[in-house]
């Protein structure tokens, strides 16, 4: 686990921007209005990685269905988000880049692997209001099941 204080379901989350694969900014505060599924992964390239953000691109109408955003975040820089959802053929989700400061946003939520240097498997959902709603740290080497996400939005 992190070395870092969790989130709480309940509390506020924290407005940040980082920059997706297209090199554009993307703020939390982007999307008054809509859930927003923060979905970490450790790291691009690994295939446990790519399953969990082809789950949420495979699943991008269920998540528009129910007034949700999923953005795909790790740890790496823009030019190999860039080349990863290139080679997965991403056509809608969003992978962030929280490359610098190296791991900021993880660390922010409390997911952070310092040992790692990378963040946890980690599903965070935030509602309209900016609380968080609902938070599960995954098995790293496991892919996390959409279904349940989907369930709890």
């Amino acid at each position: 686990m992190s070395n870092n204080e969790n989130v709480k379901v309940g509390e506020k989350a924290e407005d940040f921007t980082l920059k997706n694969q297209y090199e554009e900014e993307v703020s939390l505060s982007d999307f008054e209005g809509k859930k927003v599924l923060l979905s970490f992964h450790p790291l691009a390239w690994t295939e446990v990685c790519k399953n969990q953000m082809e789950s949420l691109e495979e699943n991008y109408e269920e998540f528009e269905e129910k007034n949700t955003v999923p953005l795909g975040i790790s740890v790496d820089s823009v030019p190999t988000k860039k080349a990863w959802s290139k080679d997965m053929e991403l056509e809608k989700t969003q992978i962030l880049a929280d490359f610098w400061p190296h791991g900021e946003i993880a660390k922010k939520y409390g997911i952070f692997r310092e040992e790692n240097g990378f963040s946890e498997r980690a599903n965070i959902l935030i509602n309209k209001k900016r609380e968080i709603e609902f938070i599960k740290v995954h098995d790293i080497h496991k892919v996390p099941n959409i279904k349940e996400i989907l369930e709890k939005i």
